[in-house]
This record gives structure tokens, sequence and C-alpha cells, in this order.
């Protein structure tokens, strides 16, 4: 079955992806964790997202389109990234959300796709 991990990241997160003295360990940890994904074979694909102020958020009202610049809401934290894997059970999809990087700094939400 495949999940998608979703992870959501604190500003200071976000912050650390560009930051020269804070990159080299927030990226390596993705990296190495991207790693073991891999070795692992239960990857399906994945990637790290703009920070949340590139965001448009459209609506539909009355067959009107309102357009926002920005996340769809303010938060504490906000999606940065996701991975698809292919695992046997939600209970090893939690083994390797658990894993993520961003499990000790922000949230990390585990959700099973859906077969269409």
């Amino acid at each position: 079955m495949t999940y998608t991990i979703l992870i959501y990241e604190t500003a200071t997160e976000f912050n650390a992806r560009t930051d020269d003295r804070r990159k080299d360990a927030y990226w390596g940890a993705y990296r190495a964790y991207h790693k073991a994904l891999t070795d692992a074979g239960v990857v399906v694909g994945g990637h790290a997202l703009q920070p949340p102020q590139a965001a448009t958020t459209i609506r539909q009202h009355d067959g009107k389109r309102q357009v926002q610049d920005g996340p769809y809401a303010e938060a504490k934290e906000q999606l940065g990234g996701y991975f698809v894997i292919d695992v046997p059970d939600l209970d090893t999809a939690l083994d390797w959300a658990a894993r993520c990087p961003a499990s000790s700094t922000g949230a990390v939400e585990v959700r099973p796709n859906l077969s269409m």
C-alpha cells in the first residue's frame, strides 16, 4: 500500500534551507533520510516545496475565482514537502515517518493514498 508522508516545518526550518550556517546540516539530514528510503526500496517519489510565501491559493465562489497570495492558512507549521512510500502497512509507514528529520522539529503526517 502507498502512503504519503507530509512534512510540516516551522519558519525556522524553512530558513535553515538557505542559511549558510545551517543549510548543510538541514539538507544532509534529508539526503540521509532519502537514501535510507531508497536503500530500503520503499520510496515511490517526493519533493521539497518552496516556502509558504511562494504559494497561491484559489477558491471558487459563485462561479468567480478568488486568488490569494500565500498559503491557505497561517499556521505555526506549513507543508514543506512530501514523500510517497510503498510499504505493507500503517505501522511500517509510521516507523518511516518517525525517522523523518521534521519529526523532531515540526510535524509529520502519514496518509494512506487512494487507489484510482
